[in-house]
């Protein structure tokens, strides 16, 4: 049988796979805590300057005196002024941070497996973030933000593959979905955590400490069965998969996968990215999900930046632009299921919708609690792009056959724009938002269509009529006959 097939068997997502999510997506509370640190840690208050002379009536410096009562990174080593740009330098050194390391975990997870590049990931975050806590110094933070973001950005992407991995293919929307969705509410949480500890040394410390325990919970996880399978190590993924079904509660069961080629074969030789500058169908597809990834990217995180810079309590903004998310989950898995919709046109209404808001915004006073305001226009904008950005996770997915979807391919793309500005005019937002709306109709849907496994897939004729034989039984249209058919 096939991994799908032992998937119907074990149980494509019984309660031992759901306890393994349900571990992989607490984690996304620990992430988003993570990547928003700067965001409290690096409040700037209300402050006034200065003159002063020194005695001898020579030097004069600037005297600087905060008027609000906040403990932040600005206030200990007063990062205002000339010095001001170091706190959005932070912020960036995390993101840069998280692209290297998705960058670096993607073939390492790939050649070593998911389990202990996700572990290590994760050992060394929490080692980092509590530097990060600990630094006596700008510098010294600075380094240990730029190193949480690698571990945190590889940590992250491994996390997610594995909350695909652990399920069978009629899941994916639905974990990917919860993954996104608790990144979200952690978004929230960090802003009430950051309401009640105002200390930004303890807040850092705080964030991490759940951290600590759920790393214990991880060590017990499994290999990827998927991954075992795509490396041609079968009986591995046989006792995994036997596993699954015993704490599923299905009893014992005897599988026997169909055995792969060795990852040494045509698929696998090569680097991935080559491949994908090579192959005629993934060419096309990689371009235009470069910069759907980046539209998704720099309107998501330039929005929550930006959410300390309303007016109001930074905290109730924070937290709003966390939970403001929320209605587009249950959105999304209702209309990419449709076949009214699917995942092309909603992914492209969804990006279109969110830079028209941001254009909107543009035009009305940035005013926190009234309706039609800049500030809801700007969050319904956010609603939309936490939309498109929870779809193209799925759908990148999909997109790509199996032999490269496992190789990690997503890493160049998650983190490619999330070094954000806070100051990005929404004007941009608009145009990246609308534009790459625009070209995701270039895609082709993957509702209810198979996943191609090899790259030769893509392009076989085979496919291409087992895509078209699926389309017309939805859509209830007669099917030609197909030469060569009765021999398969």
């Amino acid at each position: 049988m096939d991994l799908e097939e032992a998937f119907q068997v074990v149980g494509e997502f019984g309660r031992h796979q759901k306890v393994m999510v349900t571990v992989l997506t607490l984690l996304q509370i620990y992430m988003a805590c993570q990547s928003m640190l700067i965001v409290l840690v690096g409040a700037v208050p209300e402050y006034h300057t200065e003159p002063v002379t020194d005695s001898s009536g020579g030097d004069v410096t600037q005297s600087v005196t905060f008027t609000d009562d906040v403990n932040s990174i600005v206030t200990e080593w007063y990062l205002v002024n000339q010095q001001a740009y170091k706190v959005s330098l932070a912020g960036s050194l995390f993101f840069a941070g998280v692209l290297v390391g998705n960058v670096l975990f993607g073939p390492l997870s790939d050649r070593i497996g998911r389990k202990p590049v996700f572990l290590t990931g994760m050992f060394f975050e929490l080692l980092f973030a509590y530097g990060s806590a600990l630094a006596p110094s700008y510098e010294l933070f600075a380094l240990s933000r730029l190193l949480v973001g690698m571990m945190n950005g590889g940590m992250a992407l491994v996390c997610f593959i594995l909350s695909q991995e652990y399920v069978g293919k009629s899941y994916w929307a639905l974990t990917g979905t919860l993954t996104n969705m608790t990144f979200a509410v952690g978004i929230a949480l960090f802003a009430l955590l950051g309401y009640y500890i105002r200390q930004w040394r303890n807040l850092a410390t705080a964030v991490n400490c759940p951290g600590v325990l759920l790393f214990l919970f991880c060590i017990v996880l499994p290999e990827s069965p998927r991954w075992l399978y795509s490396r041609g190590r079968s009986s591995q993924a046989e006792r995994v998969l036997q596993a699954f079904a015993v704490r599923n509660g299905k009893g014992r069961v005897t599988l026997k996968l169909r055995r792969v080629l060795s990852p040494a074969g045509p698929d696998a030789s090569g680097p991935g990215l080559f491949r994908l500058a090579t192959h005629p169908v993934l060419r096309c597809r990689t371009l235009v999900l470069m910069f759907v990834w980046y539209a998704c990217s720099l309107v998501y995180y330039g929005l929550t930046m930006n959410a300390s810079a309303d007016r109001g309590s930074r905290y109730l903004s924070v937290a709003m632009y966390g939970l403001v998310e929320l209605p587009a989950y249950p959105l999304c898995i209702y209309v990419i299921n449709k076949p009214w919709c699917g995942r092309r046109r909603s992914l492209s209404a969804f990006l279109i919708l969110s830079g028209l808001f941001c254009l909107f915004s543009i035009a009305v006073p940035m005013q926190s609690g009234t309706v039609g305001s800049g500030s809801v226009l700007a969050l319904l904008g956010k609603l939309m792009v936490s939309a498109a950005f929870n779809i193209v996770y799925v759908y990148t997915s999909e997109l790509y056959p199996t032999i490269i979807r496992v190789g990690g391919i997503l890493a160049p793309f998650v983190p490619s724009m999330k070094v954000v500005h806070a100051s990005m005019p929404f004007m941009v937002f608009c145009l990246i938002g609308v534009s790459a709306g625009a070209l995701g109709l270039l895609l082709p849907e993957t509702l209810n269509r198979p996943v191609a496994e090899t790259l030769e897939e893509l392009s076989a004729p085979a496919y291409q009529h087992m895509l078209e034989t699926q389309v017309r039984l939805l859509e209830d249209e007669p099917l030609p006959k197909h030469r060569g058919s009765e021999s398969k």
